[in-house]
């Protein structure tokens, strides 16, 4: 019998920003960065212990989320003639890796140094047939902090014996403005991205690809998140093209955000295809961090990923993983003050 793993919450600290981070989910549950007077702030939506995570009262607070992010129409899928079934948890679809995803299960600490640029590894083994996903999958995700105001995550999965799906999310909620402060609707968005993919009335991309020009999702040059929200529902929850950001390390900007009341500024860059744009719709009345009441709007989730349902869509970019090959999907979250 294998140790049962301990949930934890390391630290990461280089003397500017301070993250800390569980083995459990590998969860962000607090990211302390200084404001426009230097003054340090817990920007990220969380809980003080670990117990309301292990008891499940996070919507996906600050976690990885797996074997594949985002929704599955009706939780099926076929590969190469074989017929999938996975867990439905959200209306009629599976999300976010079913009923016990990688959110929801104790990481293995592979590594975690200190210095000038500390950081953290969690190795993850998922099984054949776990939450209805073909073969064994080995994952690393690896949290650094490689400059004085910059969070890098590496995430790399590797199948074992059979093709699989994989596209892992980071689904940290963001306020710049600190975890406790509101709601995002002052802060502003550049989402380097000339099209979304709309969806049906049970958040299933359709398959088109459609130009956020003209539209309430254009962010495409600076907004105030809040400038066109109330056209498009409850608020957005739409996975945008990464196509037009510039590039750099390998990585695509994909965001802009920034904050008014502190100026901080969240810039982020990714080698995914697609990021989930999401205003905290369906939080309400969770009671976070010193006792913070976080609600409808408190924050921004930004999950670089894979394009939702990508599996049942033939012309989104592929996410099945084939033995012998590697899926590696990073991301660097720059903090700064504008």
């Amino acid at each position: 019998m294998a140790e049962e793993k301990t949930p934890e919450i390391f630290e990461l600290n280089n003397g500017t920003m301070k993250v800390l981070v569980s083995n459990y989910g590998c969860t962000i549950t607090s990211l302390f960065v200084p404001d426009k007077h230097g003054e340090l702030g817990d920007v990220v939506l969380g809980f003080d212990t670990l117990d309301p995570y292990l008891k499940r009262m996070a919507p996906y607070f600050g976690c990885i989320v797996g074997r594949v992010a985002n929704r599955i129409k009706e939780g099926k899928f076929t590969l190469n003639g074989t017929d999938y079934t996975l867990p439905i948890n959200n209306g009629p679809n599976s999300l976010h890796g079913g009923l016990k995803g990688f959110d929801k299960v104790v990481w293995e600490v592979v590594e975690h140094k200190q210095g000038d640029h500390p950081s953290v590894t969690f190795k993850y083994r998922a099984i054949d047939g776990e939450e209805g996903y073909p073969g064994d999958l080995s994952v690393t995700a690896t949290y650094t902090l490689t400059s004085k105001t910059t969070l890098r995550l590496d995430m790399e999965a590797v199948p074992e014996n059979k093709p699989t799906p994989v596209s892992l999310a980071q689904h940290t909620y963001w306020n710049l403005a600190g975890h406790n402060s509101g709601t995002i609707l002052d802060h502003s968005a550049q989402v380097f991205a000339k099209h979304v993919t709309p969806v049906d009335e049970t958040q299933i991309p359709t398959g088109e690809i459609m130009p956020v020009e003209g539209t309430p999702f254009d962010f495409t040059t600076e907004k105030k998140i809040g400038a066109s929200i109330h056209e498009v529902g409850k608020g957005y929850d739409h996975n945008y093209v990464l196509d037009c950001g510039e590039e750099k390390l390998g990585l695509k900007h994909a965001v802009k955000l920034k904050d008014p009341s502190s100026s901080r500024v969240l810039n982020l860059w990714t080698n995914a295809p697609g990021i989930q744009f999401y205003t905290a719709n369906n939080v309400n009345g969770i009671v976070g961090k010193g006792g913070a009441v976080y609600g409808k709007h408190g924050a921004v989730c930004l999950e670089t990923q894979g394009f939702p349902n990508a599996i049942n869509q033939p012309n989104f970019p592929s996410i099945v993983v084939q033995p012998g090959d590697k899926y590696q999907h990073s991301m660097l979250y720059e903090f700064s003050i504008e």
